[in-house]
């Protein structure tokens, strides 16, 4: 068809550093299939790689430089004082982090050649003053592992730049929660809008840079920007600001996982200042109506979940039209993206943590949705947890099969709400029958349908590691949540899949309606059972946080709580505050739970009463001291 417009897909700042986010690969692989012009570029990516370059430092001097002295925090000091050395290593140590010189690793790892600044402390305070001249990171790396270290080492210092970033040029600067506050759960426009008018510190020049070069590069009708998170929204916002100024002609599209959480209610029309289209839910459909629209095939009335502007007033329009199945949407594809300049960072020293920073996977969903979709806490009424579809084992190898070969790479992360366990089985036998090896993680359930047998099968067809919610380790609570699992049951399946040579990572929470102080003591105590009867490697504490489109959020009084109202709301809703009358201090609780589970990762403190980890008086936890020993058998 000769008039349908060009589609350039941007990832923008910030996601991940070491894998592209998957939303553009699966969109411009669609599009591809579809017939479109569909191309992608990673401008998050793009931005560290311009900034942490020797002309980026160059220009990061020049501003910390024009700080009066006293303005200089003491990590701007020691990089001004340190320059030279930066200025040296900062090429090959981000040609060392992308794999290409690998032999670096030597020079890095023996801490004589990068520059070290406050972030090297969380070394310096594992050395034994008796024994100074240790390495003390052995226990971590053994006498070898030179090439751990030097990523350890290089992760450190990219942090060190990070800090000096923030304090001379852009205090909004991170790595993944790019200016963050401006956009997360705002019912307003208003500091989101005043961050856009506000003069660009040297980041957002540089993004306008970039933002420029990929239009000359591809000349687009429709630019599609994919947010998933709030720490995505004010660099996607300058990016389409950069646009609107060089060429209001193109159209631009706002879209992704923030959008379709926080913007469902969106009536602010100064949105539409940046952006022509705000698309809810999975892309596809939309997008087949939007790009028609856009040819003149189709009428704005027939747009499918999609906000526009009619003169000042915001105005959501759904054209009642199927969504593409998930067996339909073709197969991801990353041409475009520039692989081989990822960088694998290791910032956590645990053997399982590290894969969400380190390493390059390829991002694909076994099954679309959730096939549990209970839990009192998770977004379950949205699409994307909600309509739960699956694909046949053959079409998803077949999948696989076509990302290896354009890529080059085996490494797949199953970015599943919670893969299921049929879904899997299958997967994992037409790997084995078709030969295909790949090295596999993702997420799941911890629920009895793992057998030990399941367990076995799925590490023989590549599966290293898996990611799973006990959340709050309370049996009351599990059940108050519908989770459907107990902690006994997440014992059982934990320790099969670590005697199956699978890593097992758990995501906790604590904060949750009614939990009590008794309840997170007790808690922590199955949690460091699970640790040293060596079921779980790695785990992460979340606070609870009450959403809007949640079990709890609509039916709050079911969990014994009260929400505070909201004011009005004219941009993002999601978060919503509570009451809760059973008192607990959760902020304070959530320092201990978070200290203990740092050093249990570390395999430290495992012997200690759990008491030690909290600051103030806390019950004897009433957990019986083998109880996860007798639920192994």
């Amino acid at each position: 068809m000769p008039n349908r417009p060009r589609v350039l897909s941007i990832i923008p700042p910030m996601t991940q550093l070491n894998t592209p986010y998957p939303s553009t690969a699966y969109l411009t692989g669609f599009l591809r299939q579809q017939g479109f012009a569909a191309v992608q570029e990673d401008l998050a990516l793009a931005l560290v790689l311009e900034l942490f370059s020797r002309q980026g430092l160059a220009a990061l001097r020049d501003a910390a430089q024009k700080l009066p002295a006293k303005k200089r925090s003491a990590q701007v000091r020691h990089f001004l004082e340190q320059y030279d050395a930066y200025d040296t290593t900062i090429a090959p140590a981000l040609a060392f982090l992308q794999g290409s010189d690998p032999t670096i690793a030597h020079r890095i790892a023996s801490r004589s050649f990068l520059p070290e600044g406050q972030r090297f402390a969380t070394i310096n305070a594992y050395i034994d003053p008796e024994y100074p001249d240790e390495d003390p990171l052995t226990w971590a790396f053994g006498a070898l592992g030179s090439t751990d270290r030097a990523r350890h080492y290089a992760t450190l210092y990219l942090d060190d730049l990070a800090d000096v970033l923030r304090d001379a040029a852009d205090e909004r600067f991170e790595f993944v929660r790019y200016a963050e506050r401006l956009a997360m759960s705002q019912p307003t426009f208003e500091p989101l809008a005043r961050a856009l008018a506000g003069a660009p510190t040297l980041v957002d020049d540089v993004l306008a840079r970039l933002t420029r070069a990929a239009l000359e590069r591809h000349q687009p009708d429709v630019v599609l920007l994919s947010v998933p998170f709030p720490g995505s929204v004010y660099a996607a916002f300058r990016i389409a600001q950069t646009i609107k100024r060089i060429n209001p002609a193109i159209r631009t599209v706002l879209g992704g996982g923030f959008v379709n959480t926080e913007l469902r209610e969106l009536k602010e029309p100064r949105v539409f200042d940046y952006f022509d289209f705000v698309t809810l839910d999975d892309g596809e459909r939309p997008l087949l109506a939007l790009l028609d629209h856009v040819a003149g095939q189709r009428s704005r009335e027939r747009l499918v979940r999609t906000f526009v502007r009619d003169e000042s007033r915001v105005r959501y329009v759904n054209f009642p039209e199927p969504d593409v199945p998930f067996a339909e949407v073709g197969t991801p594809t990353w041409d475009g993206l520039p692989i081989r300049k990822y960088l694998s960072l290791l910032d956590m020293l645990n053997p399982m943590h590290r894969l969400w920073s380190d390493g390059r996977w390829n991002k694909l969903t076994v099954a679309h949705g959730c096939y549990w979709k209970k839990c009192s806490f998770c977004d379950v009424t949205l699409d994307y947890i909600s309509r739960y579809e699956t694909a046949s084992a053959e079409l998803l190898v077949d999948r696989i099969e076509a990302i290896i070969a354009e890529t080059g790479q085996s490494g797949f992360h199953f970015v599943d709400e919670a893969a299921p366990p049929k879904m899997l089985k299958a997967l994992a036998l037409e790997l084995i029958r078709r030969k295909v090896a790949i090295t596999w993680w993702g997420n799941i359930r911890f629920e009895k349908s793992f057998s030990p047998e399941l367990c076995q099968l799925l590490a023989q067809s590549g599966c290293i590691a898996i990611s799973g919610g006990l959340e709050v380790a309370s049996d009351r609570l599990l059940k108050l949540m519908k989770k459907g699992v107990s902690v006994e049951q997440v014992a059982r399946v934990t320790r099969d899949f670590t005697e199956a040579g699978v890593l097992v990572h758990a995501y906790l929470m604590y904060g949750f309606p009614t939990q009590t102080v008794q309840e997170t003591v007790d808690a922590l105590e199955y949690v460091r059972q699970l640790f040293e009867a060596g079921c779980i490697q790695s785990g992460f504490f979340h606070r609870f946080a009450c959403t809007v489109h949640s079990p709890v959020g609509k039916n709050p009084e079911e969990y014994g709580i009260k929400l505070i109202p909201l004011p009005e709301v004219s941009f993002a809703k999601n978060d919503v505050g509570f009451t809760d009358p059973t008192g607990t201090d959760h902020a304070l609780m959530g320092e201990a739970l978070t200290k203990a589970l740092y050093n249990y990762m570390h395999g430290i403190g495992l012997d200690w009463e759990v008491r030690r980890w909290f600051g103030s008086r806390v019950p004897k936890t009433r957990v019986p001291k083998h109880f996860v020993a007798r639920a192994l058998g």
